[in-house]
């Protein structure tokens, strides 16, 4: 993705419809982390897909307006966001979804194998399906801190965030990947809080397989469904649990045995959620002809603004360093939801992970330096 020149913070922000503030005017939305921000593009999708699409075309849109084809095309535009080469990633089902089918073919690559390591502090959905998967799978679930977990020879599968979704702690795959295969283990990597905010590249970390949502720092919309990614060496011999009908070679000849569709198009599960996936299509403009690591520099430089105008004393629980920081900034403070309504009606959205976190987002696309420091402000005087 090569760009001309390096992007400044907020260099799509005339493409976003922002949510108001209660003065009437744009609010300084730092919740991106969460929920990203609207593009105008996604709505004018959406539009166009129910009233150019569906209602003049009906079931023939399947066909006539490529709706079939849409999980494994959209796929490689986000698969283009995570350094996958095309053919490797297909969207579709939510993140639990994707993340159930992951880890359980991901243990299914390691028969004999009994282990299945996990972040600790996973996100909750991954660390209620890990032990769920467990359960399944007879695997003996074992969690720690990502940058502690020590796989060995009864490790089947090693399931890490890219980025702690409380503190914005960015972790470095490369070598937990690198401890995993040195294990003969296999990776599954949750990119949520990643993806679309810094540069990730499965294909050359060397990642077996990775989920993710679109709803955050992709701007997809609520719900937008989520994507999954499988290199493309396990290809041949992928057996995922979800049997679902379009997952299947021939899905339209209704066999009695499901017999898998070739390569990641096997992981399709349900019927195409077409009306939210078109919304992440016309999303995903944003990033054309932008380079992630342009905007993780953004991202970064707002990150920077904002701590920098904290006032002394301010417990920040992220890490400083640039190489360990993902795309958002979490402070600790004595009442994390009622600072959040606080900064709410002063027009700065953020979010609160209880009991005592408040998450600031920093998504380059629309967010500027000047809403950085606002909510810096904001959040000091509120704290005096």
């Amino acid at each position: 993705m090569p760009s001309n020149s390096s992007p400044e913070p907020g260099f799509a922000r005339h493409a976003f419809v922002l949510p108001r503030a209660p003065d009437g005017g744009d609010a300084v939305y730092l919740a991106g982390n969460s929920l990203g921000a609207q593009p105008r593009a996604a709505r004018d999708a959406v539009l166009a897909a129910v009233d150019e699409q569906w209602a003049r075309v009906g079931v023939a849109g399947w066909e006539d307006s490529g709706w079939w084809a849409t999980p494994q095309r959209l796929g490689d535009r986000v698969g283009a966001l995570v350094g996958a080469v095309p053919g490797q990633t297909v969207v579709g089902d939510s993140t639990s979804v994707q993340l159930f089918g992951a880890l359980i073919a991901a243990s299914r690559l390691r028969p004999g194998r009994s282990v299945l390591l996990s972040d600790a502090g996973h996100f909750p959905t991954d660390r209620y399906l890990a032990t769920s998967v467990a359960r399944l799978t007879g695997l003996t679930l074992v969690t720690a801190a990502p940058d502690a977990l020590a796989p060995d020879a009864d490790t089947a599968v090693v399931a890490v965030p890219a980025v702690d979704f409380r503190t914005g702690e960015r972790w470095d795959l490369a070598a937990i990947v690198e401890r995993a295969h040195a294990a003969g283990a296999v990776v599954v990597a949750d990119l949520s809080h990643a993806v679309g905010v810094l540069p990730v590249d499965l294909d050359g970390l060397g990642v077996d397989l990775a989920v993710g949502c679109t709803y955050k720092y992709l701007n997809g919309g609520p719900g937008a469904p989520a994507f999954v990614y499988v290199a493309a060496r396990h290809h041949d011999v992928l057996d995922p649990p979800l049997t679902g009908w379009t997952g299947h070679a021939e899905p339209f000849t209704m066999t009695e045995a499901w017999t898998p569709a070739p390569g990641v198009g096997r992981l399709r599960v349900g019927t195409p959620p077409m009306l939210s996936m078109l919304a992440l299509d016309g999303a995903l403009s944003v990033f054309d002809g932008v380079a992630l690591a342009d905007v993780h520099a953004a991202s970064l430089a707002l990150g920077d603004a904002f701590l920098e105008a904290l006032p002394a004393g301010v417990d920040v629980v992220t890490p400083r360093e640039h190489g360990r920081r993902g795309g958002h900034a979490a402070v600790r403070v004595p009442d994390a939801e009622g600072l959040c309504a606080a900064l709410a009606r002063r027009g700065v959205v953020v979010d609160a992970r209880p009991p005592d976190l408040l998450r600031f987002g920093f998504a380059a696309p629309y967010v500027t330096l000047d809403d950085a420091r606002t909510a810096a402000r904001e959040l000091a005087a509120l704290l005096v």
